[in-house]
């Protein structure tokens, strides 16, 4: 049972974003059974794909969650005793220690929608990359919904052990005949002493789903943390605002996001940096694209509490759509002598020159405006891997030529 705070949170209203009426969303999940991936059927494994689910002989480890149900976790053998992957419900039955770790980065009242998520719990994955291990293959994790209307509330923690180096990627989306749905996901990252990791979310919604990611990391001496995110599909409201706590000495943050806003989306997606650590380091970077009637919100806050702390934060939008609106919101807060922050935002058009210079070449006007905000939408800020980066860019690219 929750307790009376948390109870009493499920009242309160994101500081961001559109309110909902929680009680407007079914609870009520049929079951599906555990299964190899393969065996899944061929339109859900087509959607995993498009957020970049790949298959196990390419992954380091895989967790698959289809609405309330864990359908398959699983470690390649050879990193059996070096990484960890297991739902956060069968983790706290193995690991007593594990509550030591659960609503630390992230307050459970916080607003109604970690209320939520502490009061109706579907799981959600545990990693852990044990001390000095360095994992070449990417991790993976799959939040799945199948069932019209559903409410899915999942509460993740990632651990990475002292030394350690890995990259996930987790994707999310919706079965091609859900058209409504909430999306409630809690993760929490603890980043130990000269780890790094490397943290990349896609999403893939449907026009009706409303998502509230919330998030929170720590991050300890000489660690750096990175975390990628990128959603180009229509979705009725998103709203996330992830916080990175630099506590470590040389400890490092970094944020890239890509946003691509279409129909009457509403996106209310920013990134915070705190920097408390001696010679900490952050940054935030955005790409944002808002077309037809989407609005979007970036906002971005960075919060410089030691003297030796340095951050940066950059915004770029571009409007296809006279109807469309892009709100660049940065926050720079320094509360000691010493520490320095910065921040440029840009927001206008596509260029008429530069349209008119690939046509010159032989382009059509759609195939230059797509040329245009394809190199706009550009990966190359995530700073991945070539094999991880590649994969990135073809999502990207796909769906953008879609949806131009």
């Amino acid at each position: 049972m929750p307790r009376k705070k948390e109870k009493a949170a499920l009242g309160k209203p994101a500081q961001f974003g559109p309110d909902l009426d929680l009680s407007a969303y079914t609870r009520e999940a049929k079951a599906v059974a555990p299964c190899p991936i393969g065996k899944l059927p061929k339109d859900m494994l087509k959607r995993a794909a498009q957020v970049g689910i790949g298959p196990e002989k390419d992954r380091a480890g895989t967790y698959f969650q289809v609405n309330h149900s864990t359908v398959f976790q699983n470690v390649r053998d050879a990193l059996r005793g070096k990484v960890e992957i297991m739902s956060t419900k069968d983790a706290m039955e193995k690991y007593g220690w594990l509550r030591d770790y659960w609503w630390k980065t992230v307050a459970a009242t916080a607003d109604k929608y970690t209320a939520l998520a502490e009061e109706k719990w579907d799981r959600g994955y545990f990693m852990r990359i044990l001390p000095n291990q360095q994992v070449v293959l990417p991790l993976q994790a799959c939040l799945f919904i199948s069932q019209e209307n559903l409410d899915q509330n999942v509460h993740n923690v990632i651990i990475a052990e002292p030394g350690s180096q890995a990259q996930i990627i987790t994707g999310c989306t919706v079965h091609p005949n859900v058209g409504r749905g909430l999306h409630v996901g809690i993760s929490e990252f603890y980043i130990k002493k000269n780890a790094k990791l490397t943290f990349t979310m896609i999403h893939n919604w449907a026009e009706g789903v409303d998502v509230r990611p919330r998030t929170g990391a720590f991050v300890e001496d000489g660690a750096t943390f990175i975390s990628n995110y990128v959603c180009m599909a229509p979705v009725k409201s998103l709203q996330m605002y992830p916080a990175a706590y630099c506590n470590g000495s040389d400890s490092r943050a970094r944020f890239n996001a890509l946003l691509y806003g279409s129909k009457d989306s509403l996106l209310d997606v920013g990134s915070r940096v705190v920097l408390s650590g001696k010679n900490s380091r952050g940054e935030v970077l955005s790409r944002v694209i808002a077309t037809d009637n989407s609005k979007v919100y970036a906002r971005g806050r960075l919060v410089g509490e030691h003297k030796e702390s340095r951050a940066h934060l950059e915004c770029r939008g571009l409007l296809l759509s006279d109807t469309a609106l892009i709100h660049s919101i940065p926050e720079l807060i320094g509360k000691v002598e010493g520490t320095e922050l910065s921040h440029e935002a840009a927001v206008g058009k596509i260029s008429e020159e530069e349209v008119e210079y690939l046509m010159a070449r032989g382009f059509s006007e759609d195939e230059a405006t797509a040329l245009i905000v394809r190199g706009f939408m550009d990966i190359e800020i995530f700073g991945l891997p070539d094999a991880l980066k590649e994969e990135i860019k073809h999502i990207v690219e796909t769906t953008t030529k879609k949806a131009l």
